[in-house]
């Protein structure tokens, strides 16, 4: 049997990665000076973070780096255990080329050994609903080349779609400018975001106000649950479960029969749930993740504006 390794940009609740024997390397943030790994068992420590935040402090955050990823990886070579790692968009971090380096350094030792880095091309939610599909396709007994292929068949087809509370987030972050974030708080302007189809953040309209922020969001589930009510659907948040109870509440009044579930522990059945953090993209009001078995793969060569059917998500 393989071994399903992840990273703690996923975003999923402990319990449900201890129960599914996933195994996850943390991410690091730096606030105040201190260097603190990312737990996705520790809710205080998150609940801490995001008070920070909230309070104007800015987090930043560090690359797993080759020799950490040598050390997570080892164990399972040593006991001849194949490794299926799915990391966070390599747009997003150095993570994932370090992963790959770190597997290189591996194999020059252990040349037999069976490590496989997958890019998901997608964040938290986004990455936390493939590493789902793969958790249900191992209990299958799906053969872990299979599970690459579907993995590498349908990363592209996770959309996610989020909005930030403050412009000030994607203006420290280097993604606007000062002027534009001023202007734009000033105005109440909620940006809505997405993932493009090779794993980068990009921003897709100007919305005012926080109320029609979070409703663009429901509207954006809505509609792929309209060509398949059964899909599953993440709704993640940094710290504003407000803001998350809200847009749940507005998909659940046109889809009221969508089957919801919010942490701490996670299904891996079809559900409506809530997941916890991120640390590489911005503090959010909330992020959904739905995801559409019925439509078509999405081409990453198309222009950026070209409307083409995907599975569908939401962050």
């Amino acid at each position: 049997m393989y071994q399903i390794l992840t990273d703690s940009e996923c975003g999923l609740p402990a319990a449900t990665l201890q129960e599914h024997h996933v195994e996850v390397i943390p991410f690091h943030f730096e606030v105040n000076g201190q260097t603190v790994a990312s737990d996705l068992a520790n809710d205080q420590l998150l609940e801490d973070l995001y008070a920070k935040v909230k309070a104007g402090i800015q987090p930043t955050t560090s690359a797993i780096n080759v020799g950490e990823y040598i050390e997570f990886f080892k164990p399972y070579v040593l006991a001849q255990t194949p490794i299926l790692f799915l990391g966070t968009s390599s747009a997003l971090s150095s993570s994932y080329a370090n992963a790959v380096q770190a597997r290189q350094i591996l194999l020059e030792s252990h040349p037999q050994a069976e490590i496989h880095i997958v890019d998901t091309l997608a964040a938290c939610a986004g990455e936390g609903r493939l590493v789902l599909e793969a958790i249900h396709l191992q209990a299958d007994q799906t053969p872990l080349a299979d599970v690459i292929d579907w993995i590498m068949d349908n990363r592209l087809r996770v959309q996610h779609w989020f909005t930030v509370d403050s412009l000030d987030f994607l203006y420290h972050g280097g993604r606007i400018s000062k002027a534009t974030a001023t202007l734009g708080t000033l105005l109440h302007i909620k940006p809505l975001l997405n993932v493009n189809a090779t794993g980068k953040l990009q921003m897709v309209s100007k919305i005012r106000t926080r109320k029609h922020a979070l409703t663009a969001l429901a509207d954006h589930a809505k509609a792929a649950l309209k060509l398949d009510a059964t899909q599953p659907v993440l709704i993640s948040t940094s710290g504003d479960w407000e803001a998350a109870q809200t847009v749940q509440d507005l998909i659940h009044a046109d889809f009221p029969q969508v089957n919801c579930h919010i942490g701490p522990r996670l299904p891996v059945t079809p559900v409506l749930a809530v997941s916890r953090f991120s640390s590489l993209v911005p503090p959010v009001n909330a992020r959904i993740v739905t995801i559409n078995f019925k439509n078509l793969s999405h081409d990453p060569k198309q222009p950026e504006d070209t409307v083409v059917p995907r599975l569908f998500g939401v962050t």
